[in-house]
């Protein structure tokens, strides 16, 4: 999604009252049912999006977009704001990508001095631009070169040191056989989204493939990938045997998706937004991620990428998608939105049936613990 970060004084390291620090992941993890974590999605999770997010019923762990790190990098202002200014109340892990083991270092000591849950590696991303230049998922080709990073990072970080990754870049046995590099550098936390890099966002997640893993890892594993409703969250948590969910384009679609989740989960009913309470999300989101010289045109083309989601769970038909996709003005594109979404009818906000995940794949082999 293209993102013109603003550019205000450097954040200073002083914590934001209220936000946990040194254990906030240990009490995060002791919580009595499963963890619930908004996922890392550049230009997306910003400082705006997560007080959206906390204001519709908050998750229990955050992540800040990544920090692009290489030899001359230095740590991105305004993804810092997201740590210094936590709106959330609740800790947030600072996520890195890149592939030059020292440079990755150095980031994760300057870290240190914010108020950080832990620091975490992107092994995952699968964004072309990115894991053809060996970050993110692209790593996965190369594990000796994972074992480097690993090392040099949990060198340099005394406190908690995450990572986030994908089954494999095209064999969605491959983690698997990472598993002993993760025992022996010995990472706190482990979020696996189950598809490879090249599946992208395909249907199909492989929740026994994470399930696998979860079995084989000593430290906590969250799962990520598909989870898009109420039930969605509990069949992924009955198959995987998650210490919990992680969850990202579900969380646009619906940023009410981590409350309702806790209601089914405790046995009560999920309460589901009207049409008039998403107008509402729509018009906050135009309002709180405009950026300063403000260009209308380039915030509808920004408005676009979140309402793709919003639009196909508000009304699975697709009329309202490709009402949004034809406005080009602010104008019409809230005349579009009050066409749909005017009105006191709860919506339950779910991925259309196409794009849902579906069940284990038959071309898929049993996975074995390594």
């Amino acid at each position: 999604m293209p993102h013109t970060p603003p550019t205000p004084p450097l954040p200073t390291a002083s914590p934001p009252a209220g936000v946990p620090r040194a254990d906030a992941l240990e009490g995060v993890l002791a919580l009595p049912r499963p963890v619930l974590a908004l996922a890392p999605m550049q230009d997306v999770t910003d400082l705006p999006f997560l007080r959206l997010i906390a204001a519709r019923g908050n998750a229990d762990l955050y992540f800040t977009e990544y920090f692009r790190v290489h030899a001359s990098a230095q740590l991105e202002r305004y993804v810092l704001r997201s740590i210094t200014e936590n709106p959330t109340g609740r800790p947030i892990i600072a996520q890195l990508i890149g592939n030059d083991p020292p440079s990755l270092a150095r980031a994760a000591r300057e870290l240190q001095r914010y108020p950080i849950a832990g620091v975490d590696l992107n092994l995952g991303c699968p964004a072309p631009i990115v894991y053809r230049k060996c970050a993110g998922g692209g790593l996965l080709r190369e594990p000796a070169r994972i074992d480097a990073i690993l090392g040099a990072l949990r060198d340099a970080i005394p406190g908690r040191f995450t990572v986030k990754t994908r089954l494999g870049f095209d064999d969605p046995g491959a983690l698997e056989r990472l598993v002993p590099m993760f025992e022996r550098h010995a990472i706190d936390l482990l979020t696996l989204h189950g598809r490879t890099v090249l599946e992208m966002y395909r249907p199909h997640v492989h929740l026994e493939r994470i399930g696998a893993v979860v079995r084989a890892l000593r430290c906590p594993v969250i799962a990520n990938g598909g989870v898009d409703s109420p039930d969605r969250a509990r069949h992924t948590l009955a198959i995987t045997g998650a210490r919990g969910l992680m969850i990202g384009r579900g969380a646009i679609r619906n940023p009410w998706l981590f409350a309702q989740i806790l209601d089914h989960l405790e046995g009560r009913a999920p309460r589901q937004p009207t049409g008039h309470e998403v107008l509402h999300y729509v018009r906050e989101l135009w309002d709180t991620t405009s950026p300063q010289g403000l260009i209308p045109r380039l915030q509808v083309q920004k408005m676009k990428k979140y309402l793709t989601f919003i639009a196909e769970g508000a009304e699975p038909s697709g009329r309202f998608l490709h009402d949004v996709r034809r406005v080009t003005s602010e104008e019409e594109l809230f005349q579009v939105c009050r066409t749909w979404l005017e009105h006191d009818r709860p919506l339950a906000l779910n991925a259309a049936p196409a794009l849902a995940p579906s069940g284990p794949d038959p071309r898929d082999p049993p996975p074995t613990s390594p």
